[in-house]
């Protein structure tokens, strides 16, 4: 076996094999560096906003490969920015409403309980998300008794004017962020409501954090899981 450099996962003596592995001297990981590259470039590519397709494209891979990582990717950013919140938030954090609806659906008064509603959090000049419940579990009934268009009405007015308690002046940053994944968020043909969290914590990361800093963090986060 021939030394080279050190272990991805703890840092130690790594040693070639004759069929093309590596493996640590201490924690006793085999691995193939290829692998290794291979995920680093697709950390990258999540971290540049190339969508799963074009990467999946660009390294050869399935995209369903590829899409099972990002989807890793994105657990770890909502993991990550949980802890960052919790690490350095202040007693005069403040928040605001947001409802998201897609474009497509803005014209349709039903759409309205498809909609995404979360809080965003200001700490500094960083922002935290959290999803509030969805307004579909009231859909059916509302349908039922034709009174979607009077909820319509009356939540729309409620979106326009009022104003959680906790904000006590225009917040910029928050309102940053809104444009930021507006524009965001866009870029993907549908996100299903499973998924929806994870790419709006993926969009709390990419906002919070230098487009140079995100593969270093994501980095560690995937190689250095903390249990």
């Amino acid at each position: 076996m021939n030394v080279t450099s050190h272990c991805i996962y703890c840092h130690h003596t790594l040693y070639h094999l004759s069929d093309g592995m590596v493996k640590c001297s201490v924690c006793k990981k085999k691995y193939s560096p290829q692998r290794i590259h291979q995920i680093k470039t697709l950390i990258k590519a999540f971290c540049d906003d190339e969508n799963a397709l074009l990467a999946s494209k660009t390294l050869n891979l399935s995209y369903g490969s590829v899409l099972k990582y990002y989807q890793k990717f994105r657990h770890l950013c909502a993991e990550y920015c949980e802890e960052q919140y919790q690490l350095h938030r202040t007693s005069d954090t403040q928040y605001e409403e947001y409802l998201y609806i897609e474009k497509s659906k803005r014209h349709d008064k039903t759409a309205i309980f498809d909609s995404h509603n979360f809080l965003t959090f200001s700490y500094g000049e960083k922002v935290y998300t959290l999803l509030m419940p969805s307004l579909g579990m009231f859909k059916q009934q509302f349908v039922a008794d034709n009174l979607e268009e009077v909820y319509y009405k009356e939540f729309s007015k409620f979106m326009r004017t009022s104003k959680i308690i906790k904000i006590s002046e225009y917040d910029n940053v928050i309102e940053q962020f809104w444009h930021y994944f507006e524009e965001f968020i866009t870029g993907f043909k549908g996100v299903s409501k499973e998924h929806f969290p994870y790419y709006l914590k993926e969009a709390e990361f990419k906002f919070n954090t230098h487009l140079k800093e995100r593969p270093k963090i994501l980095e560690q986060l995937y190689f250095h899981p903390i249990d």
